[in-house]
């Protein structure tokens, strides 16, 4: 905005100084950390996420016309303050000020409802390109394989989904919209100018181009300081996310000094980050504005002489004056948005790299609905190596689990028990052989027909941080209070349902770490005795338990396995159910010379003491 100074001699006219950027904010440089996400061209970020914005454009163009009408208002108040300049305060003419005077204010209640306006609609248009944009790259991370964020840190991830997205529409949405209105505006402020003096105004734009030349000078710097940023804030997120979610395990092994010390370094890092942000911008504002400085000092000179000789009147000189302060620093705004586009560069980086990443497995062209058989299942020949690894997970195993049936499966760690699960489920699809759900190969069926006849019970009981309803819910939300409750029954969870203080709608905590663990593990089985599926895999389901909550948990597993076809993953075999067949996993071969072997299969399971 344009500031006036009454003094006794006359006015000046201040162009209040640019906002600078806020330091410590996403800038660093030569910070250690994690590995950059490769560069993208301002180009493909474009080309990447403006499809976003569909459905929101209207929104950022009403911004543009609103700022632009804004910037027009601006420019007849100045040329209204040169008039009342020359009118009135040059010839005492009191009579000749009311008309200019009130249209100057009605000038100013219009660029003030257009500028609210303005940035309503585009902060409207911004938040909802936002929600768009985190819904897309959040859809594309459940496509992929869960080892996919299990490989990386969850922080990260999170620091990605909030503050580079931001960063994104910072460039493609609002950021858009700024540098349309900043052009119209120096277009607007110099064509003002030129109909004033165009002879002034050409030696003054005789010194623009070294705004942009500071610019392009920092724009480089700003996208490499930018991108080691987001790294670092990535690793301090995830080390704050590790060290709250594993509070009970620090607390127990006295590490919190350890903990605290391994956050202070990720936090050395972040501020070694953001105070090179500070530097740069504190080197970026003072260079622009000496620049803008020599130019206002030239135009007030050469003004000064004009007027002497009578060429030029002080209200001409002064909205001349007045339209420079804010062509300037409309000129270096264009050039700031250069450094803005450079810090969205890193952050469009990092999401880029997970929108790149493909789905491990997907649906066939042609792929059928998974039919509504008994639940049959076949592995034929079945070999699996994990991408990136050359140690084979599984190899050349065959077995057949009928309906009814529960084939248990034992074995060392590493033998590839788990991975048993994942295969099933279609998180991969094996390098040999065939896996068959009813006679029908689980590749020729869609992903999500296939997941509703399969429900697993993992190692670790996932709960979210919902009330207990909304948890035994999670295996099938359409689902009645009346058939949660006789879930619920089913696997022992209303007797502790009723006795919380909510009942059903009491909160579990996150993780439902308000629970007992042989509680965690009756909801998770209340939410799979809801689901109904015929296919249950076991994984690892007494993990964590002691006895006498392993016995409780028995009675809710045998009701849940009933009449289904049951895959026990376990190295525990004291609660094996009579009548189930056990299979032994061997170690796959270590390299390609060691002969294949087929795993060992027992055909009488175990004599094991089975509790009542």
């Amino acid at each position: 905005m344009l500031s006036l100074l009454l003094l006794p001699w006359g006015v000046v006219v201040v162009s209040q100084p640019h906002e600078s950027r806020r330091p410590g904010r996403r800038l660093s440089l030569n910070v250690p950390g994690p590995e950059l996400a490769p560069a993208v061209t301002l180009r493909r970020t474009f080309r990447e996420f403006w499809p976003d914005t569909r459905g929101l454009r209207l929104l950022f163009g009403a911004g543009v016309v609103f700022a632009v009408l804004a910037a027009l208002c601006e420019v007849a108040a100045i040329r209204l303050f040169g008039h009342i300049t020359d009118e009135v305060l040059a010839t005492r003419n009191l009579e000749a000020f009311w008309i200019p005077a009130f249209s100057w204010l009605g000038l100013a209640a219009i660029a003030g409802l257009a500028s609210f306006a303005g940035a309503y609609v585009t902060a409207l248009g911004g938040e909802r390109f936002l929600l768009v944009l985190r819904d897309r790259v959040f859809a594309h991370l459940q496509t992929l394989a869960p080892d996919f964020s299990e490989k990386r840190r969850l922080g990260d991830l999170m620091a990605r989904l909030t503050d580079d997205i931001e960063a994104i529409e910072e460039l493609v949405g609002s950021g858009l919209v700024k540098a349309i209105t900043t052009a119209a505006s120096v277009v607007f402020f110099a064509g003002a100018a030129f109909f004033i003096r165009w002879d002034l105004a050409l030696i003054t734009m005789a010194l623009i181009p070294a705004f942009l030349v500071v610019s392009k000078l920092f724009a480089g710097r700003f996208r490499t300081a930018a991108a080691r940023e987001r790294a670092s804030n990535g690793a301090m997120n995830s080390v704050l996310e590790e060290g709250l979610a594993n509070q009970p395990l620090v607390q127990a092994y006295n590490r919190q000094g350890a903990e605290s010390r391994r956050l202070h370094r990720e936090g050395r890092g972040w501020l070694r980050a953001n105070m090179a942000q500070a530097w740069l911008s504190g080197l970026y504002g003072p260079a622009v504005q000496v620049i803008e400085t020599i130019c206002l000092i030239i135009i007030l000179g050469v003004g000064a002489w004009e007027i002497a000789a009578g060429r030029l009147t002080l209200g001409g000189l002064l909205a001349f004056a007045a339209y420079l302060a804010l062509l300037y620093p409309a000129v270096q705004g264009l050039g700031e948005l250069a450094l803005t586009a450079s810090e969205a560069g890193a952050g469009s980086d990092r999401v880029i790299e997970i929108l790149r990443a493909r789905p491990v497995v997907t649906d066939a062209p042609g792929a059928v609905t998974a039919g509504t058989g008994g639940g049959r299942v076949r592995f034929d020949g079945v070999g699996f190596s994990y991408p990136g690894r050359s140690r084979a997970a599984l190899r050349d195993l065959s077995f057949t689990a009928e309906p009814g049936e529960v084939v248990v499966f034992t074995g060392p760690s590493g033998v590839g028990k788990s991975t048993l699960a994942k295969l099933l489920l279609r998180f991969y699809d094996p390098d040999a052989g065939r896996i068959l759900l009813d006679d029908v190969d689980l590749r020729d069926m869609t992903r999500e027909s296939l997941r509703e006849r399969v429900t697993i019970l993992h190692q670790e009981t996932l709960l979210f941080s919902g009330s207990v309803r909304e948890n035994i819910a999670y295996g099938r939300p359409d689902a009645s209070f009346d058939e949660i409750v006789r879930a619920a029954e089913a696997a022992g969870v209303h007797g502790f349902a009723t006795q919380l203080p909510q009942g059903y709608d009491t909160p579990v905590g996150q993780r439902g770490r308000l629970l007992s663990g042989g509680q965690r593990q009756r909801v998770a089985i209340a939410r799979a005795i809801l689901r109904d599926a015929p296919v249950l895999v076991l994984d690892e389901p007494m993990t964590g338990l002691d006895e006498a909550t392993a016995r409780q948990v028995m009675g809710p597993l045998r009701r849940l396995m009933a009449g289904r076809t049951t895959l026990m993953i376990t190295h525990d075999l004291r609660h094996v159910p009579e009548g189930a067949r056990t299979i032994v996993l061997e170690t796959p071969a270590r390299t390609e010379r060691v002969p294949l072997k087929r795993c060992g299969v027992s055909a009488r399971p175990p004599r094991l003491s089975t509790p009542p």
